[in-house]
């Protein structure tokens, strides 16, 4: 468990510090973009699974177990799909816009879990998502619409996120599966489009073209943390660790990029943040108990040589009041 969460915790640091890496492309073709890192991705894959299981993938086992691999399709879908939007956002400027929507999607995560276990929230999880509806409200009302980028990063992360959960596969060969679910796709468009309009990955030297398949490295690796720790970890655990990736983002958006930040991201921002606080709060005084008892020890001990009434005290002359 505790090697999950150090797994999970690396997956996210890695997130959050991709955009670092996309400013070195200055306005890439997005599409060649994807689908390169697609391409470049499969030997990887392959070079990762050889290496961690030390058997070859079977082709057999792979097709036998078909739950787990329409899961693994549809999560190759959905994870280059949330792939697009990010570098879109980062390459124009927007990074703040996609913080903000790995800051919403642990929230959502508790929504979801609502209505498919039909559990009870705790207060804490109440109050973070009241709070944080109101400051996607709140800058939705700004905006005059729909922060698109946000909620769509949000949506597509908790599906994969559960696409992931449901793939039975080991997990080296679960990231196989889905390089090779996009590969034909990939490879079809790169030769069409050369043959058509050209490519212009290719025609900018050598440097320009490994930055382009140099994105599949920078994916690669958190999602091997990821795929590491999904499965084992909690997703509650995970829920929290996720806010380390928007909370690096929001950072090297707001003063390395230099991306303005104006009062009303400010605002919004500080209601999801209030939230947070209120989710942590709460695991850390259930997973430790103690903490919950902290201040009323304090009290105790600072009350008795103040001459100040301690509980016990109070108990006492409440009991004598009812008889």
């Amino acid at each position: 468990m505790r090697l999950a969460n150090v797994m999970a915790a690396l997956a996210f640091v890695f997130w959050g510090l991709t955009p670092l890496y996309y400013q070195f492309l200055a306005q890439p073709a997005m599409d060649e973009l994807l689908a390169l890192r697609i391409i470049a991705s499969v030997p990887l894959c392959a070079l990762v699974a050889l290496i961690l299981t030390r058997v070859k993938p079977r082709l057999s086992a792979i097709l036998a177990d078909r739950r787990s691999l329409l899961f693994s399709v549809t999560g190759a879908v959905i994870i280059n799909a949330s792939s697009y939007i990010f570098i879109w956002a980062v390459v124009n400027h927007q990074t703040s816009d996609a913080s903000l929507g790995y800051f919403i999607s642990p929230l959502l995560f508790a929504v979801i879990g609502l209505i498919m276990t039909r559990d009870r929230l705790s207060s804490g999880m109440v109050v973070s998502l009241l709070l944080g509806l109101g400051g996607v409200l709140f800058l939705t009302l700004d905006y005059g619409h729909i922060p698109y980028v946000a909620l769509g990063l949000a949506v597509l992360f908790i599906s994969y996120s559960w696409c992931k959960k449901s793939i039975s596969y080991e997990w080296p060969t679960a990231l196989l599966v889905e390089a090779l679910a996009m590969l034909p796709i990939a490879l079809g468009y790169m030769v069409y489009k050369s043959q058509t309009v050209g490519s212009e990955a290719f025609s900018h030297g050598f440097a320009e073209l490994a930055l382009y398949v140099g994105a599949a490295p920078v994916t690669l690796l958190p999602l091997l943390f990821y795929s590491l720790a999904v499965r084992r970890a909690k997703m509650t655990t995970i829920g929290v660790m996720q806010y380390i990736e928007p909370s690096l983002q929001f950072l090297i958006a707001t003063y390395v990029l230099g991306e303005s930040f104006s009062n009303v991201k400010m605002i919004s921002f500080g209601m999801i943040w209030l939230g947070l606080v209120f989710i942590i709060a709460e695991q850390m005084i259930r997973r430790y108990p103690a903490l919950s008892a902290l201040n009323l020890s304090s009290y105790e001990s600072s009350g008795a040589h103040l001459g100040l009434p301690t509980v016990a005290m109070m108990r006492e002359q409440s009991a004598m009041v009812k008889h």
